[in-house]
């Protein structure tokens, strides 16, 4: 009976970060930032061990390339279509003033 729990890797992740943040919390002289954002980040890190532990399961364990549909999809449409974009996405206004 050899069969893991992905889910097993969350708890990992999330004690991983609060480690790693409780370490940089004391070095930068605040402890609740660095459990928040070791919380955070392990969080994070837990959720993508799950997904990498999954497509391992799916694709039979051996560690080969596979294709998603987002590969599919950028290959398959190399040309950019302009909708009416204006071009700026930084979410600046106009200027201006006196």
């Amino acid at each position: 009976m050899n069969k893991s729990n992905p889910a097993a890797f969350l708890p990992i992740g999330i004690g991983a970060g609060i480690a790693i943040g409780v370490a940089l919390g004391t070095a930068l002289d605040n402890l609740a930032l660095g459990i928040s954002l070791g919380v955070a980040i392990g969080s994070g890190l837990g959720v993508t061990m799950m997904g990498v532990s999954q497509a391992k399961k799916k694709d039979g364990g051996d560690g080969g390339t596979s294709t998603t549909p987002l590969d599919d999809h950028r290959h398959s449409h190399s040309h950019s279509h302009d909708h009416g974009s204006d071009g700026g996405s930084d979410g600046g206004g106009g200027g201006g003033g006196d």
